[in-house]
């Protein structure tokens, strides 16, 4: 027997071209096996990934556009309202104005009616004091004179 003494590390003989044909093999399997459908699973994760973020783009969009889109509605409809609160106060100035000029022409009638109604009273009164003052005055001419007066 014959003892082999090698000191290095590898040794280049047929074994090393066995396991380099085998290392290639369990390469290749383990690429099928393992890398290829890791890295199809990896890409769909970054595909669906980047059609959420596309997604959440999309809809950030959308939602600005509509809050853009309510923002000029809520603009056109404060100016409507605007509007609408200038005419309905415009009617009711008008209509307080004309209820004020009724009323100015009502109170204008009254008095008139009132200072006909004073005049007629006063001339029936001033009659009714003239009448009563000669009578009083002939009375008291008489007691004065102590005599009958002759009318």
């Amino acid at each position: 027997m014959q003892i082999v003494s090698n000191i290095a590390l590898i040794s280049i003989n047929e074994t090393l071209f066995a396991q380099l044909i085998s290392f290639l093999i369990f390469l290749f399997i383990i690429n099928r096996i393992m890398f290829r459908p890791l890295k199809t699973t990896m890409t769909e994760r970054d595909d669906f990934i980047q059609g959420l973020d596309q997604g959440i783009k999309d809809t950030e969009n959308e939602v600005e556009n509509i809050l853009t889109d309510l923002r000029q509605r809520e603009k056109v409809v404060k100016i409507e309202a605007y509007n609408i609160s200038a005419k309905l106060e415009h009617e009711g100035s008008e209509t307080a104005e004309s209820i004020h000029r009724k009323a100015v022409s009502a109170i204008a009638e009254l008095r008139h009616k009132t200072e006909k109604q004073v005049d007629v009273q006063l001339k029936e009164a001033q009659k009714h004091l003239e009448a009563e003052s000669e009578h009083l005055a002939v009375h008291i001419m008489e007691k004065v004179l102590n005599r009958r007066l002759s009318s």
